[in-house]
């Protein structure tokens, strides 16, 4: 606790009613957190402490919990998914209300009070308005970011500008050039403070907290920084201005232990130099598999009839959205792919009753017991802050007492009964949001997400071997590619390509826009045309940047600002082009490293010297028969971004498996 002052009010009712109490005498306190600053405020007399309250998040400036109210399930019943079980109405009918907390003996006076406690992080934090009344007190309105705003606080016994020179020491408040009341919250006071106001510490500190917690550092802080680390990576030594990229390297394998990246001298390191891939091939793609393609492909009983066929359509195109709901199942193994529409009505009946058994459990947990729970505890707190801000401004997600957020709340609390030794780890409801928007039912959603996890769950262990292998995988894919770049990223002490780990983490989620994910997502579930596609797209992206981030000479500062600030601004459908080119320029490479086979899955007798890539030949090298690629209907984007107004005009043959 680094400020706290009683005699803080809220007024209550502002003197409209004279029946109710006007004011509400509380505490207020800042309080400094492993990974954050929080500003608190309660009534006197209420002795709940700090973790039984829930962060006032962008759409509420009140306390809530997931909680059940008989009104509203007897109301919302109607709307209830089929799918659901009727006796599990008393654990899916959950919705947002007040939270009436009761401290034994407490009068209803105080549990009236309880209602106005609140907290919030200082990231959170867009302005404050100060005031004086006529009194002479003082009074704050604190505003979150959206524009919600707190109750005003009083301070009736003075000081509310010790709390400001407080918060100054953790953010930079500039006065507003429009109303000299108001205290705007600055994203960045300087350059070399720029770390002290996110993480509260000295810059120095930003190493410590990443080798300790990478994830919430590159979820939580890397994206909300431009120009930075200038001071923090390098020695404060002016004599020595520059860390050698041996030095950097030897950082990033403590922080991931076994990270060896760059280095050649390493016994059984693959040295690829001057290897001539060819020219990039011209690649173009389709438009997205439509309900008659999809159902083509299906018999009278519900199997799928050309598993492969249909899976390289989606390549090619991805899918339109109707069919998403159902053939995603497919794509993440939910649903077997031979099997019938019978044995899969069969399988969402088991897997509905497993699903709320195990959310029964958590369901069931009291708070007695919750307090003699560290784990559940830790992880229904970070749940809870994570679903108040992801996708907030997706129509699915947006507003107050939204049902999505109450179902990313359930469905990622059960993967934790599922999973307890993982539990929750922050970034994993950035998988699960497009999935439920998606499959718009809470079974289904679960189950995609927890086939969709199976491949992502070294990304978030301790270990992070995920992190590691994948990380080492890109360099040796960038350094055949193009050596002399991974050479400038070197001398940039930027060649362990740190830049890409919140890409890898969450598979692009916070690069593209919602939609394009969507899209990106499916095309790499095919998993065509090879192995770790993923790590292809990241060639594709880079080299996209190079020339830019080269002509201009950027360093370590400029390469992070400029990779980060690329975010929402990639064009899918050109990256997923490029991105295939390279995987066809790889595959058609006559002296292809053993290591870079093995990465992308391709066997050595498969590897075609033949670097031609016209369409009949692209079609074979990646298994797909010629009417595929002779058969995409308008409009196509080539690898340069351009449509292609020949390949529009060409004639579209039927599509019928094989």
């Amino acid at each position: 606790v680094v400020y706290e002052q009683e005699g803080v009010f809220i007024h209550s009712s502002c003197g409209k009613n004279d029946d109710q109490d006007n004011l509400i005498a509380g505490i207020l306190r800042v309080i400094e957190k492993e990974n954050e600053v929080v500003v608190d405020w309660r009534p006197l007399d209420e002795t709940l402490d700090t973790s039984n309250i829930l962060c006032a998040g962008k759409d509420s400036s009140s306390v809530v919990e997931w909680t059940q109210t008989p009104k509203e399930k007897c109301s919302r019943g109607a709307d209830r998914p089929s799918s659901y079980e009727a006796e599990w109405d008393m654990v899916t009918t959950v919705s947002f209300k007040k939270k009436p907390h009761s401290n034994g003996d407490a009068t209803t006076h105080a549990n009236r009070e309880s209602k106005w406690s609140f907290l919030f992080s200082l990231t959170d934090l867009k302005s404050i308005k100060q005031n004086k009344e006529g009194m002479g007190w003082s009074y704050l309105v604190f505003c979150l970011k959206d524009d919600v705003k707190l109750p005003a606080l009083h301070f009736h016994h003075g000081d509310s500008k010790s709390l400001i020179k407080c918060l100054e020491k953790h953010v930079a408040l500039n006065e507003s050039p429009h109303d000299e009341r108001v205290l705007l919250v600055k994203t960045q006071k300087s350059l070399s403070q720029s770390f002290e106001n996110l993480f509260d510490e000295p810059s120095y500190g930003l190493l410590q907290k990443w080798k300790k917690d990478p994830y919430i550092v590159t979820m939580g802080k890397f994206s909300k920084v431009t120009n930075y680390i200038v001071g923090t990576l390098r020695s404060s030594d002016q004599s020595n201005q520059r860390r050698p990229p041996s030095e950097m390297a030897d950082f990033f394998n403590d922080t991931i232990p076994g990270l060896k990246i760059n280095q050649q001298e390493e016994p059984g390191f693959e040295v690829i130099t001057r290897i001539d891939l060819g020219k990039q091939p011209e690649v173009s793609r389709r438009e997205p598999v439509s309900a008659e393609e999809w159902a083509k492909n299906m018999d009278s009983e519900g199997r799928i009839l050309d598993v492969d066929y249909i899976k390289r359509l989606i390549f090619k195109g991805g899918l339109c959205h109707t069919l998403r709901k159902e053939a995603w199942k497919f794509l993440l193994g939910y649903f077997p792919w031979n099997s019938t529409k019978e044995e899969r009505a069969n399988l969402q009946k088991r897997k509905t009753d497993e699903y709320f058994r195990m959310k029964l459990q958590w369901k069931s947990v009291s708070e007695e017991q919750e307090k003699r729970n560290s784990r559940l505890r830790d992880y229904r707190s970070l749940i809870e802050k994570d679903v108040n801000r992801t996708d907030r401004t997706n129509k699915f997600y947006e507003g107050e007492d939204n049902p999505g957020l109450i179902l990313l709340h359930d469905i990622l609390m059960t993967y934790c009964m599922y999973d307890f030794d993982l539990g929750y780890v922050q970034g994993m409801s950035d998988l699960l949001s497009p999935v439920l928007y998606v499959m718009e039912n809470e079974v289904d959603a679960f189950w995609c997400f927890v086939s969709y996890m199976d491949q992502m769950h070294q990304n978030f262990e301790e270990q992070m071997q995920g992190m590691k292998t994948q990380l080492i995988q890109l360099s040796h894919l960038l350094r055949l590619l193009d050596s002399g770049f991974c050479s400038y990223l070197e001398s940039q002490d930027s060649g362990y390509l740190y830049f890409c780990f919140r890409w890898l983490l969450i598979r692009f989620k916070r690069e593209f826009s919602f939609q394009d994910i969507l899209r990106l997502w499916e095309v790499m579930w095919t998993e065509l045309p090879c192995q770790n596609f993923h790590l292809l797209l990241c060639c594709a992206i880079l080299e996209s940047e190079k020339q830019q981030i080269m002509d201009k000479h950027y360093g370590f500062n400029e390469i992070l600002k400029h990779i980060n600030e690329l975010s929402m601004k990639i064009d899918v459908e050109y990256i997923l082009c490029k991105a295939e080119a390279i995987s066809m320029q790889m595959m058609n490479c006559k002296e292809l490293p053993q290591t870079v086979s093995e990465i992308l899955g391709i066997e050595n007798s498969l590897v075609t010297p033949d670097s031609d890539t016209g369409e009949d030949e692209s079609g074979a090298e990646l298994g797909c028969p010629t009417s595929l690629y002779q058969s995409i209907s308008t409009p196509v984007i080539a690898a340069n971004g351009t449509r292609d107004s020949a390949q529009q005009a060409a004639e579209t043959q039927s599509l019928t498996p094989a």
